[in-house]
């Protein structure tokens, strides 16, 4: 089973980026290579334990549906999705998130495993594992970018949750 570890170091409010990252708009809107959008469940704001989401998005030429719950929820520590349904076998991706003296360490877990047995175990080590790493560090650079230049006033400010600079 593949597994992607990623690092980002982010100068801004642990809160902020954990609901940066939790963000149903943020992927929908920002997170552009895929076209994804939210389409079934919470289809906007900021997804939490116990919830679902369905996003449609455009990956290696194909038009998919991927439906995932929100599995474990500890904010603004950790949180980790599971799909329900989707083109995978499995996968898991847990987000962590550190304070740091420069803001928040934020990694990525993400567990996956593909369908069709040696096929998918081919195409994991060919093209599979590669494309999700920049996936992920596509998502990760927008949280990124939000977080440190304020425009996460954008999505979050109406939440009515209280973030502290």
């Amino acid at each position: 089973m593949p597994i992607i570890k990623l690092q980002t170091s982010i100068k801004a409010n642990r809160n902020i980026v954990f609901d940066l990252s939790r963000s149903i708009d943020l992927q929908s809107r920002f997170v552009t290579g895929s076209n994804e959008k939210a389409v079934a469940g919470r289809t906007s704001g900021l997804i939490s334990i116990g919830e679902t989401v369905t996003y449609r998005g455009k990956h290696l030429g194909v038009w998919q549906n991927l439906t995932s719950r929100i599995t474990d929820f500890d904010r603004p520590y950790f949180f980790a999705d599971e799909m329900e349904k989707g083109a995978f076998k499995t996968l898991r991706h847990e987000h962590h998130f550190f304070a740091t003296e420069e803001g928040t360490m934020m990694k990525d877990i993400f567990n996956f495993e593909s369908p069709l047995g040696i096929l998918g175990k081919l195409a994991n080590t060919l093209f599979l594992k590669s494309y999700m790493t920049n996936f992920l560090k596509n998502r990760n650079e927008i949280i990124k970018e939000f977080a440190e230049n304020g425009r996460w006033k954008e999505l979050l400010a109406e939440k009515n949750v209280e973030y502290k600079d």
